[in-house]
């Protein structure tokens, strides 16, 4: 947020930071249900693949209809390559623990990504560590613990995967914030498609087989696309508008939502601890919002 902003304009930049996040939870939720969805038919690597494939096609034309494709600049490749190879291996790993691990878990272990963002945005970003934010951090993390209880089931490759996927989330939002301060959101976006394609091609064609996707398939791929975009688009424009340690723990908001589909549509279990954390994580979210936009009055 520029802190050159008067404090009614602050206070609306935080407010529309977190209207835009609210588009990114619907996104994220949509796009975790498509992909357990596609699991049976698609490995990880296609999934991402074809995701990538349908976004290059929807960032163009967008792009092109609303005259932005002049914006695509070659001046921070760098930062771009390390952004989009830690999204996609993360986006790998998380997409392999939805379909191993009940969805309220994945999203509970990859919830500690804006725990890291936080802790790391000092470092890469010049943002300021209050303590107030490493208090509400470790609310929101004991939510978490909470919800995941780490301890009391064996280890599994899923819940590794999705703590894994969170470090990789959180150093994608980080360089993030880097190339907003520089970048548009269509360069962002096209180099946020096109680089994975690349990297999604050479995957999935390392074996020689990449599967083609069934008349069932292409619906649910087209869900993965669009919603993934879509996310990314909610999760840039937000982090322009707020500092990443605000913006990033609004994110908590799709626990409860995951919670619910995970029961209605996988009979996953609603359970005690899992609500308990689940309030601790919107206390801590909505306590940050809070004190952000009192500051900025």
């Amino acid at each position: 947020m520029d802190p050159t902003l008067s404090p009614p304009k602050a206070r609306t930049s935080v407010f529309q930071a977190a209207v835009w996040m609210l588009g990114a939870i619907f996104a994220f939720t949509s796009m975790a249900v498509a992909g357990r969805e596609l699991s049976t038919e698609l490995d990880t690597f296609e999934i991402m693949t074809y995701r990538s494939m349908i976004g290059v096609v929807l960032v163009l034309s967008i792009g092109g209809f609303a005259g932005t494709l002049n914006q695509i600049t070659r001046r921070d490749l760098h930062l771009h390559g390390a952004r989009n190879l830690a999204h996609f291996t993360g986006q790998n790993l998380w997409f392999y623990a939805i379909t191993v691990i009940p969805l309220a878990q994945v999203f509970a272990f990859e919830f500690t990504s804006p725990i890291w963002v936080t802790l790391l945005a000092p470092l890469f970003l010049g943002e300021t560590l209050t303590r107030r934010k490493i208090l509400l951090t470790l609310v929101g993390f004991v939510g978490i613990l909470i919800v995941a209880r780490p301890g009391a089931a064996p280890i599994s490759p899923g819940m590794i995967a999705a703590a894994l996927s969170a470090v990789c989330f959180a150093a994608t939002a980080i360089f993030t914030k880097k190339l907003t301060q520089r970048e548009t959101i269509t360069c962002i976006m096209f180099y946020l498609t096109a680089i994975q394609l690349c990297f999604g091609l050479v995957a999935s064609g390392f074996d020689g087989d990449i599967a083609w996707p069934s008349s069932q398939a292409w619906p649910w791929l087209f869900v993965v696309g669009i919603s993934g975009l879509l996310a990314h688009f909610c999760l840039t424009t937000a982090l322009k508008l707020a500092p990443a340690s605000v913006v990033m723990p609004i994110d908590f908001a799709r626990l409860p939502v995951i919670i619910v589909i995970g029961a209605v549509f996988y009979n996953e279990p609603i359970e005690a601890a899992v609500m308990i954390g689940a309030v601790l994580i919107f206390a801590a979210t909505y306590a940050n919002i809070a004190f952000e936009t009192r500051k900025g009055r």
